[in-house]
């Protein structure tokens, strides 16, 4: 018996103490567990089985048995379309990435003596990215002599700021950063919402331009009898 015990822990069984879990969903034959608990294909408890049994009980429903719970003691599988079940995660999956709020952040660079017309140039682009709910990382950047002077790099940070208000606030105040001084202005609105409102604008111009030729034909003048 002890020797048993001995070569049990030499052939390394982890599944006995709930150990290293195998990345891949075992299924049919290469579940090991002598005994499986067993869940019938719309959820209802079928009990305690031999792996044989539920294998039989697979093969019979034209189903796969799989592995749902490895740790359990027993393992729980469940008889299921293992391949209609993959299709759908992987589905779900992308589904799940494409929903995420990704913010991404946007830069701009400005020198502290800019052109107006430069600077609002600049200014547009920073409204637009703040629009479509990314950060704005404004970059000032100093060169020779600028950098004896970062009041102005401040004070045209603070002006931008204020410039666009309605749109972002200032998440990372202006700090200086060797011969840079950086700001970052995050966005009101998520990029979820962004998108969603992009999406009814452009909906309601596509409809806007069917109704254009309907209303233009019904205003038309009938034809007169000559």
């Amino acid at each position: 018996m002890v020797a048993a015990e001995a070569a049990g822990k030499a052939g390394g069984d982890t599944r006995a103490c709930g150990g290293h879990i195998s990345a891949e969903t075992r299924v049919n034959e290469r579940i090991r567990a002598p005994e499986v608990r067993l869940v019938g294909p719309k959820g209802e408890q079928i009990g305690i089985v031999s792996i044989n049994e539920a294998l039989r009980l697979a093969q019979e429903a034209d189903l796969d048995l799989v592995e749902v719970a490895p740790t359990a003691r027993p393992p729980v599988a469940k008889l299921m379309d293992y391949g209609k079940f993959k299709y759908e995660s992987a589905v779900k999956a992308r589904e799940s990435r494409k929903n995420q709020t990704q913010t991404i952040v946007k830069e701009i660079k400005l020198r502290p003596k800019i052109d107006p017309h430069d600077y609002g140039t600049k200014k547009g682009h920073v409204e637009r990215f703040l629009k479509a709910g990314d950060k704005v990382k404004v970059t000032i950047m100093f060169r020779g002599r600028e950098q004896s002077r970062p009041e102005l790099g401040f004070r045209l940070l603070q002006k931008l700021a204020d410039d666009v208000n309605e749109l972002g606030f200032v998440e990372s105040q202006p700090k200086q950063d060797g011969r840079n001084m950086i700001m970052v202005i995050g966005p009101h609105r998520k990029k979820t919402e962004a998108r969603a409102e992009a999406k009814a604008e452009r909906n309601a111009q596509a409809a806007t331009q069917q109704q254009v030729p309907t209303q233009r034909s019904e205003a038309a003048p009938a034809p007169t009898d000559a």
